[in-house]
C-alpha cells in the first residue's frame, strides 16, 4: 500500500506531497521525503556510475526502513518523483508502471497554462488523478 507519493523540483523544493495515513504519521513521512532527496542526490552525483544507468530515469528502490520501503523516480528535468510504501514486496515492474503514470499525469498539470513553473501543483484535477493512481497500484489495473 503506498502512504505518501511527493514531487520534488530540481532545487529540491517540494512542489506536491500528498500523505494517503492518519495525520499522525504524516510529518514522518515528510522527513522520509526529505531524507530520500540525499540518497537521490547519491546515486545521481556518483561519478562510479556506469554510463547506461545514468539514463535511466526509475531509481528504484532508494532505501528501506522499519516500516517503509521508499522508491524513486527522476525526470530528464531533474523532477524527482517519490513513493513511500508500506508492502514488503513490491516488484520492479509494478513501481515503473506508477511512475510512468504519476509521470504523465505531472506532465499534464504543469502543462496547464495557468500554472507557474516551479511553483507548487495546486491542481484538484491531478491530486485526484494521483489518488486514482495509488488506489490502482498493485491491484493490476490500468488508469
Amino acid at each position: 500500500m503506498i502512504v505518501c507519493v511527493a514531487v520534488v523540483g530540481h532545487q529540491n523544493n517540494p512542489l506536491y506531497l500528498q500523505s494517503f495515513t492518519e495525520a499522525d504519521d504524516a510529518l514522518k513521512l515528510h522527513h522520509i521525503v526529505h531524507c530520500s532527496l540525499d540518497v537521490i542526490d547519491e546515486r545521481v552525483n556518483n561519478p562510479k556510475r556506469s554510463a547506461p544507468t545514468l539514463n535511466e530515469t526509475f531509481l528504484g528502490l532508494l532505501y528501506p526502513t522499519e516500516n517503509y520501503k521508499v522508491y524513486g523516480y527522476l525526470t530528464n528535468t531533474k523532477v524527482k518523483f517519490i513513493m513511500v510504501t508500506t508492502d514488503i514486496d513490491v516488484k520492479d515492474a509494478d513501481a515503473r508502471n506508477f511512475f510512468r503514470k504519476f509521470h504523465a499525469a505531472y506532465v499534464d498539470a504543469v502543462s496547464n497554462p495557468f500554472h507557474v513553473p516551479g511553483k507548487k501543483i495546486a491542481s484538484r484535477s491531478f491530486g485526484s488523478r494521483v489518488s486514482t493512481i495509488v488506489k490502482s497500484f498493485g491491484a493490476g489495473t490500468t488508469v
